[in-house]
């Protein structure tokens, strides 16, 4: 696929530490491109707004928490229609592509850039592309209407189809050329995001008109920056009926375990607000927590001790979690998927087994039901929430691409939408922070011990960063319970 990064990054310094990460733009490879006014300012839609254009200095600030001698920090562009654009409707071509695992409201987000370009800003021309990225060159293309799409947010899953890998540069730009096409709109996880920013080098090392726009999408939320990703709030909101199921067989049975196994390969987020908001649960397990099974503190320990005190028991683990204690994980080392991700033993059915075999060695009989409602999740249509959400990243692809800007990925960021380069969102992963406050609540919560000794916590802290910055700057409760979604 290649590696992103050959433009070098655009940085705007200022006053008191101000920075501003900036994206790109056309008129940064491509001089003197004529621009036109924006059609919003005539769309009846859009009259009874006061301020129609984001002002062009607006910026969004990426730490929100500050003291008062704190410099000004990191910004991004803000997200929102301009005064002018880059395209007339009528020379717009866009195509719309989805890459790799389901995810609620994959096609609420199709749904809004459709609509979107035809009635914010009078596009007629759209194409999805099949099959994700092979699609580009292997695969029939779908014409997206208003019509074509009305309902679609309705479905789980994705109208266009979607693949892991596929990705060749070349052939893809090459189609991209061919067909005349001028927009790209990529919607997908970090694997996604990083073959977005190759071909958005490829495009512009061609000198293209070509704007590409990326969705970011995982619903395990562990890509960086943004406040979280789509998908994550119905992802919660079912985890919900798995846990309950289990909740209700664990406590009609003598004994009885209900261990749920939710989505997160790296991050724990779904299985920590899961955990958080079900109220059911007794021990939540994630792969940023590590984890032991037998002796003074382990798990084992704790399950009998549960047991005891109450009879019957709920454990909620993620997916990533307790892969270095599966006796099966170095001959699964080094296997990946098409994707690049690595492949996981299933975590669930081996510590089914393991707590199984442990009691069965003891005069304390159990009862233990597993529940993996991973793809029923991954295939629900997206809830409320996460519909409006996914009007707005979509609502700020379109407008960053029709005002010109290429290579970004858009997201809220404190609560307001903004344009981030793609080489922010490729660098690293969102991870619940486990000496953080949210982690915190959740022990206090469920009571289950932490796993972790003082020794660990002080590695950990190390390994990443000052406990007291993370806690002040980096707090995954200040990203992910600040629900606020700013319109423009």
């Amino acid at each position: 696929m290649g590696t992103s990064g050959d433009t070098p990054k655009k940085i705007v310094t200022g006053d008191y530490g101000y920075v501003l990460e900036d994206v790109p733009h056309f008129i940064d490879y491509i001089p003197d491109l004529p621009t036109y006014p924006n059609p919003l300012q005539d769309n009846p839609s859009y009259s009874v707004v006061k301020q129609y254009f984001v002002n062009v200095d607006d910026t969004v600030q990426q730490r929100i928490v500050v003291h008062k001698s704190s410099a000004r920090g990191t910004h991004f562009r803000r997200a929102g229609p301009r005064q002018k654009v880059y395209f007339e409707s009528d020379e717009v071509h866009a195509c719309i592509v989805t890459c790799g695992g389901l995810c609620p409201g994959l096609n609420t987000v199709i749904r809004e850039i459709v609509c979107g370009l035809h009635h914010m800003y009078g596009v007629n021309k759209v194409l999805g592309i099949d099959g994700g990225y092979k699609g580009f060159y292997a695969r029939n293309t779908i014409t997206l209407t208003p019509k074509v799409v009305n309902d679609i947010h309705k479905r789980g899953g994705t109208i266009l189809g979607t693949s892991r890998g596929g990705h060749d540069t070349g052939k893809i730009v090459d189609s991209i050329q061919d067909r005349g096409i001028n927009q790209v709109y990529i919607i997908g996880g970090d694997g996604t995001q990083r073959g977005a920013s190759v071909i958005y080098e490829e495009i512009r090392r061609r000198g293209l008109k070509v704007a590409v726009a990326g969705i970011p999408k995982t619903i395990d939320n562990d890509i960086p920056v943004i406040d979280r990703s789509f998908g994550f709030d119905t992802a919660v909101e079912e985890a919900q009926r798995a846990i309950n199921a289990a909740h209700v067989e664990s406590e009609s049975i003598e004994n009885g375990i209900g261990l749920v196994k939710l989505m997160g390969r790296y991050s724990g987020f779904i299985a920590m607000y899961a955990t958080l908001a079900s109220r059911d649960v007794d021990c939540c397990l994630i792969p940023e927590s590590p984890f032991y099974l037998e002796g003074p503190g382990g798990l084992f320990e704790y399950i009998e001790k549960r047991l005891k005190e109450n009879g019957h028991m709920v454990i909620v683990i993620a997916e990533g979690a307790g892969q270095d204690l599966l006796s099966e994980s170095l001959r699964s080392s080094n296997q990946q998927d098409a994707s690049g991700n690595k492949l996981l033993q299933d975590v669930g059915l081996w510590i089914s087994q393991r707590i199984k075999d442990h009691f069965s060695s003891t005069k304390m009989a159990i009862n233990l039901k597993y529940i993996d409602p991973t793809y029923m999740i991954r295939a629900i249509p997206s809830n409320a929430s996460d519909n409006v959400y996914c009007t707005l990243l979509a609502q700020s692809a379109v407008h960053g691409a029709m005002a010109g800007y290429t290579g970004f990925t858009v997201g809220p960021v404190n609560g307001r939408h903004a344009y981030i380069p793609f080489c922010r969102i490729n660098e690293g992963q969102n991870n619940v922070v486990i000496t953080d406050r949210m982690w915190a609540r959740l022990l206090s919560s469920t009571n289950q011990p932490s796993f972790m000794t003082g020794k660990d916590i002080i590695e950990y802290t190390r390994d990443d960063e000052p406990l007291a910055q993370m806690s002040d700057d980096n707090s995954s409760d200040d990203k992910l319970v600040n629900k606020e979604i700013s319109t423009y």
